[in-house]
């Protein structure tokens, strides 16, 4: 009888654990936004905004390491409770999983071969193109929808993606502003960046299907966080470069919604 009972408060323990704590998703191969540092630790804007809604519902924060693609799918089983992860509010995404109210604004982009013809969005759609996107993405989904005379690759990393270009594989890499700005510092010599955004999106943390409690709690973080000044501070401390360049071309910043 003792050890069943000790079993019992076993499972009870482990229960109780588990549902304090709050389980966030991310993929950390996305700096600024989610990565893993010179320590081993996951870093990031998104981490810090984790963070933040951890603390204001009391709850211990875990984050797992999900590969992008299988974050949704995570969500709904219930393996975590959120994926903040860089993640944009599609119409398609949403008849799976539920969304916060935004907190990064963005559009799509295109890092260009250097000896590439590609030279605007227009020139994507000349058939035979070959362009390579990421996995899951909406740089995907775009080019899928708007691309039907293009050769289209989908590799499941950045990093397979960007050498794709550099190594003058494909024609072009669809994927967001803020990667494309990044990757083409790094590759100056191999690519050019075409930023007009070919599509506009936002970000927003997901969530499952009827967790309004939680949905409720999460905005009132993110909206805490615009007016008090934190997303100012994460952007000084993450993404000082990324906000300049935005500038200097004459473009919002990530966190301007309107």
């Amino acid at each position: 009888m003792l050890r069943y009972l000790a079993l019992s408060l076993l499972l009870t323990l482990c229960a109780c654990t588990r549902s304090n704590k709050l389980i966030i998703g991310t993929d950390a191969t996305y700096p600024p936004f989610e990565f893993v540092d010179e320590t081993g630790q996951i870093t990031g804007v998104d981490i810090a905004v984790g963070r933040e809604i951890g603390k204001a519902l009391g709850r211990e924060v875990e984050f797992r390491n999900i590969n992008f693609d299988g974050l949704i799918t995570a969500l709904r089983t219930g393996s975590i409770d959120l994926v903040i992860s860089a993640m944009t509010a599609t119409p398609e995404r949403r008849k799976a999983i539920d969304f916060s109210e935004p907190y990064v604004k963005t559009g799509l982009a295109v890092l260009a071969a250097k000896d590439s013809p590609i030279q605007s969005a227009a020139d994507l759609k000349t058939p035979g193109r070959k362009i390579v996107v990421r996995l899951g993405t909406t740089g995907e989904s775009w080019a899928r929808a708007n691309l039907k005379e293009a050769k289209i690759i989908a590799l499941d990393a950045d990093v397979s993606c960007v050498m794709e270009v550099v190594n003058a594989n494909v024609d072009a890499w669809i994927y967001d502003q803020l990667s494309i700005m990044n990757y083409q510092a790094k590759y100056a010599e191999k690519t050019r960046a075409l930023l007009a955004p070919l599509h506009e999106e936002v970000w927003a943390v997901g969530l499952k299907q009827g967790h309004d409690d939680l949905k409720t709690q999460v905005n009132t973080v993110l909206s805490r966080m615009r007016t008090d000044g934190t997303f100012s501070q994460l952007a000084e401390r993450y993404m000082a470069k990324e906000k300049a360049m935005m500038t200097a071309q004459g473009l919002p910043f990530v966190f301007e919604l309107k």
